[in-house]
């Protein structure tokens, strides 16, 4: 088959796409034809190098977290799900971008998705309902995203939106109109946030969603005032440091299917910033390290 893999860590240039092993599907999972699948923040971590302490990889690797595409094979104790399906879900840490791919948590795609929007899905709306289910009902109440205009941070906010709370989202100015076109009261980021959320939520806020590269964690902390009811996906440093949850995306098809039955309900989809071919892979890696939006890699 064809895939993209890198023979070293290092820059997006150390990708190639090049013919490679085909996976095939075992006990409790499926292999899909790939439609597309996503470029994670996790995929250039990974690629880079940064995570091999903690997660190493065997070389060559393939990159991806996620994918979309049409059951070919269907492993032993699969009973729910058929060759000829068109599912999305997640794969292992690396395997994804490639011609063939086996997931081990997925679902339907709802009608309406993209093809682009349903790859888009796998790990940001997982990782985001894991954050939301850790928080509980926000039914009535008022949820901060500190990054709502990401992948993740939208997903997490069309959710509440959903369960029935007001969510306050940050984001750069330029991404305002897009925040407000979810139903989300946007402001923006950095020194002052405090005090531009309180002219928002007067009241008080009650649950916070850290998912955004930056240092606010301690400030999200300070708005909320109770360390159980803010959660960061990507500061797990900081999360034991004060004491507050950190999240992480697990392969739970049941969250899945939770972000699928928001889409046909016209809740959430899935944000798409640029959609690229296979034979881009190195482009689509560099617009994904320059914090360039959501990328997604199409199949011929």
């Amino acid at each position: 088959m064809r895939a993209a893999r890198f023979h070293s860590y290092g820059a997006p240039d150390v990708l190639v796409v090049e013919d490679a092993p085909e996976p095939h599907a075992g006990e409790g999972s499926v292999r899909i034809r790939v439609h597309a699948t996503s470029v994670n923040p996790i995929d250039v971590l990974l690629r880079a190098g940064h995570l091999q302490q903690f997660l190493p990889l065997t070389l060559p690797a393939v990159p991806g977290r996620d994918a979309v595409g049409v059951v070919d094979e269907v492993g032993p104790g699969v009973t729910d799900t058929q060759v000829g399906d068109l599912v999305f879900g997640l794969g292992g840490i690396s395997d994804t971008t490639a011609e063939f791919a086996v997931l081990t948590a997925w679902s339907s795609v709802p009608e309406g998705w993209s093809t682009a929007q349903a790859a888009a899905a796998g790990l940001a709306s997982a990782t985001a309902a894991a954050a939301l289910e850790a928080l509980g009902d926000l039914n009535g109440k008022t949820f901060l995203v500190e990054g709502a205009s990401g992948a993740v941070g939208s997903a997490a906010a069309a959710f509440a939106l959903a369960a029935g709370a007001t969510v306050i989202g940050t984001g750069r100015q330029s991404n305002h109109p897009y925040l407000e076109s979810l139903g989300v009261l946007p402001t923006t980021y950095g020194p002052g946030l405090a005090e531009r959320v309180a002219l928002l939520a007067p009241a008080g806020v009650d649950a916070a969603l850290h998912a955004a590269p930056s240092s606010s964690l301690p400030d999200l902390l300070g708005i909320v005032g109770d360390t159980s009811r803010v959660v960061t996906v990507v500061d797990g440093q900081g999360a034991a440091h004060l004491g507050v949850k950190n999240v992480n995306a697990r392969n739970d098809s049941t969250l899945l299917r939770y972000a699928a039955d928001r889409g046909r309900d016209g809740l959430y989809t899935p944000r798409v910033d640029h959609e690229l071919p296979l034979a881009d892979i190195v482009k689509a890696h560099t617009l994904a390290e320059e914090g360039s939006g959501k990328v997604v890699i199409t199949q011929p």
